[in-house]
């Protein structure tokens, strides 16, 4: 017998999740919960063998399940993973891990304390061809890192509740995370609301990170184009990620400045334009890896390459470009 998996919260996305984690081999999907009866009627009508129930707290209380899955609305992930937790589960739960860099770290010394597995769903962490973009910048391809700038705007779907800061950022936080380190110092943030008034539906977000390197994240689901863009720039070669492309996801640019020395006192900057790579990426379901990785990291007793640490750093960055946001783009140091 596998892990005994459930579910609380098979919507939109969680539906994906549902269906990738019924279907690894070592997982025993064995309950899920949601509040809506037509994704409860689905769930029996194509999972044969899962029960399915409104009440969260039957899969939280059931002594019998391993590990916890939640994909709820963010507001609801705290609350659903402390009692998981408490209750000596592995918890996989959806970006943002909370809505307050205070919750999440309860969450982080809940799974420490308890020896559990705390994972986030930051998708990007698994998703080859950013993968690909990390071994450029771990081989030296690139050379030193100078900053990142990504695109993640789309028309829909519009949030009731979180802005689109905390409903898109956290993707491209997580990357910029995994690219330049965990260690960022402070954020500026400037956005404004549309649609619903106090809900921003645009946001401009720059984080600076001591070492001089800065990610800069554009968001938005008030735009006419679906973007999905990262371009890093490295003192040798530079590198660009279009996810909307379908095959031909990285360009690696052999473009920068050289400085050379012509008089043995005076600096000269000099272009240099070389060949343009497209590399060959073997492709697989982003969703299918992470929901591998969380299963591996129960049973072989690793951590999670997003983990509760580093769902954590996301949620104080957005934390600050919040804060940043309501107060006109003033700076805000990240804790």
């Amino acid at each position: 017998m596998g892990l005994k998996f459930a579910q609380i919260g098979v919507g939109n996305w969680g539906k994906n999740l549902f269906r990738n984690f019924y279907n690894l081999p070592g997982v025993e999907m064995v309950k899920a919960s949601d509040l809506n009866d037509q994704v409860l009627q689905a769930i029996e009508a194509n999972f044969p063998g899962v029960e399915t129930t409104k009440k969260a707290e039957s899969i939280l209380n059931d002594p019998g399940i391993d590990a916890v899955v939640i994909a709820t609305v963010p507001e609801t992930h705290f609350e659903f993973a402390r009692q998981a937790l408490e209750n000596g589960k592995h918890v996989f739960v959806e970006k943002p891990m909370t809505l307050a860099s205070r919750e999440s770290e309860i969450l982080v010394e809940l799974a420490e304390k308890n020896h559990l597995k705390l994972m986030v769903g930051h998708i990007l962490e698994y998703h080859p061809a950013y993968l690909k973009v990390k071994d450029y910048l771990d081989s030296g391809e690139l050379g030193e890192v100078r900053y990142l700038y990504s695109t993640r705007v789309n028309l829909g779907v519009v949030r009731k509740k979180e802005n689109a800061l905390w409903s898109l950022a956290p993707h491209d936080i997580s990357i910029a995370l995994m690219l330049l380190g965990k260690n960022p110092s402070r954020v500026v943030c400037t956005g404004q609301s549309y649609l619903q008034q106090g809900i921003e539906d645009v946001a401009f977000a720059t984080v600076h990170f001591p070492n001089g390197k800065m990610a800069q994240l554009h968001v938005s689901w008030l735009d006419p184009h679906k973007i999905r863009k990262l371009t890093v720039v490295g003192s040798k070669k530079m590198v660009v990620l279009d996810d909307m492309e379908s095959t031909e996801k990285i360009r690696l640019y052999d473009k920068g400045v050289d400085k050379e020395d012509f008089t043995g006192y005076q600096e000269a900057l000099t272009l240099r334009v070389g060949d343009i790579h497209i590399p060959k990426l073997t492709m697989q379901e982003p969703l299918k890896l992470e929901c591998q990785h969380f299963e591996d990291s129960i049973l072989n007793n690793t951590t999670p390459r997003s983990d509760g640490f580093d769902g954590l750093q996301v949620v104080k960055i957005l934390e600050a470009a919040d804060k940043s946001l309501k107060n006109n783009g003033e700076p805000v140091e990240i804790a």
